[in-house]
C-alpha cells in the first residue's frame, strides 16, 4: 500500500479525483492510502527504493546523477526505476515522462546517457 498526503482541500480534491480515474482506467482498486499531512518519519535507506538497491551495478552507474544518499533517495528518477525493476513501467515510458517534467534539453540528455548505461 502506498500513502499520499496532502496540504490542502484543493491538493485532497485532485488526488482522490486521480485516483478514482485510474480506478476506473484499471477496473481495480488502488491501494493508495490519502490523508491529510501530518508527522512523517522518512524509513532507513535500506528500506528507500529497496527493488532498485538488488541491482548494484545499476545503483553504481546511477551515483553518476545521484551520488549521495539524499539525492539517490529523494530522486524521482529512481523511484520511477524503483516501479521499473518490479515490472510497472518501460524503459520508454519512464523517457517520455522525464521529457515532460520540463527539465532542460542538457538534463535529459545526461540523464538518458546514464539510463541507457544501466546494466541490470
Amino acid at each position: 500500500m502506498s500513502l499520499l498526503m496532502y496540504d490542502n482541500n484543493e491538493q485532497q480534491e485532485k488526488a482522490l479525483a486521480s485516483k478514482a480515474e485510474l480506478e476506473k482506467e484499471l477496473g481495480e482498486t488502488v491501494q493508495t492510502e490519502i490523508k491529510a499531512r501530518s508527522t512523517f518519519y522518512t524509513a532507513e535507506n535500506y528500506h528507500q527504493k529497496y527493488f532498485l538497491r538488488r541491482y548494484k551495478k545499476a545503483v553504481q552507474t546511477l551515483s553518476a546523477l545521484y551520488p549521495d544518499e539524499a539525492s539517490f533517495r529523494d530522486s524521482t528518477v529512481t523511484a520511477r526505476l524503483n516501479g521499473f525493476v518490479r515490472g510497472r513501467s518501460s524503459m520508454k515510458e519512464l523517457k517520455r515522462e522525464i521529457e515532460s517534467w520540463g527539465w532542460s534539453p542538457e538534463q535529459i540528455d545526461r540523464t538518458f546517457q546514464v539510463l541507457d548505461a544501466v546494466r541490470w
